[in-house]
């Protein structure tokens, strides 16, 4: 079972960087089929083909409308995986506002880390893209919110992520609100300039982390692999 679901999941991402949408449900499909799990395809198949993507973007070996056909098979493959998904839910729900920063609107990243924080039980606000660091904060505020997470794909945008920070300084918000931030010219060294939260990786890892926020992760080991990783 281990050797098919990791055959599965590198066929998922292949099918992804090869932009073959087709595929990509044949193979979803088939995940199911197998009673392999949604998530784990999501992340170490879809997602990780679309991270594959995004490298060969910066190489440019791809352009945009090479990763516009990456990100049209990995939603193709998210549509038939999604419903089986199995979600967290709890009474009490930790909210989320997310969004990409001004000035980007390169949103698929973001897309991936909605689903996967969704999935882990929190209930996510989606401001979509292209989103001032004020209203990143005043959503936070309106919504009672735990979390701001922020995402950019561009170097040009990443001073909006520091103002978001500034912003919750500023109002003596910082303690209550956490601030997560990814994306790929995102490093942990820029997180740690600008009094970030916690930056990660990926859209599986941010997930997990948003719980270690909120103190809801009491597994420590797993704590401590996920913060040496983030």
């Amino acid at each position: 079972m281990i050797e098919l679901k990791e055959k599965l999941f590198k066929e998922l991402s292949d099918s992804v960087v090869e932009m073959e949408e087709e595929k990509t449900v044949e193979i979803s499909k088939m995940c199911i089929e197998n009673k392999i799990s949604a998530y784990e395809a999501i992340d170490k198949g879809l997602g990780d083909g679309m991270n594959r993507a995004g490298k060969l973007y910066e190489e440019e070996e791809y352009y945009i409308p090479e990763l516009l056909m990456c990100s049209d098979a990995m939603y193709s493959g998210i549509n038939i995986l999604k419903p089986h998904l199995e979600k967290k839910d709890g009474e009490n729900k930790h909210k989320v506002v997310i969004g990409v920063v001004q000035g980007d609107t390169h949103d698929i990243g973001k897309n991936l880390v909605k689903i996967m924080m969704e999935t882990e039980g929190f209930e996510v606000i989606d401001l979509g893209r292209d989103v001032p660091p004020r209203d990143f904060v005043d959503k936070a505020k309106e919504v009672n919110a735990s979390i701001i997470g922020l995402s950019t794909l561009m170097t040009t945008t990443m001073e909006g992520m520091a103002e978001v920070v500034r912003i919750l300084k500023e109002e003596n918000l910082k303690d209550k609100i956490k601030v997560m931030i990814g994306g790929g010219p995102i490093s942990q060294s820029f997180a740690d300039k600008i009094g970030a939260d916690a930056y990660t990786v990926d859209a599986s890892k941010a997930a997990k982390y948003a719980k270690i926020l909120v103190g809801e992760n009491d597994n420590n080991e797993e704590n401590a692999n996920l913060a040496q990783e983030a």
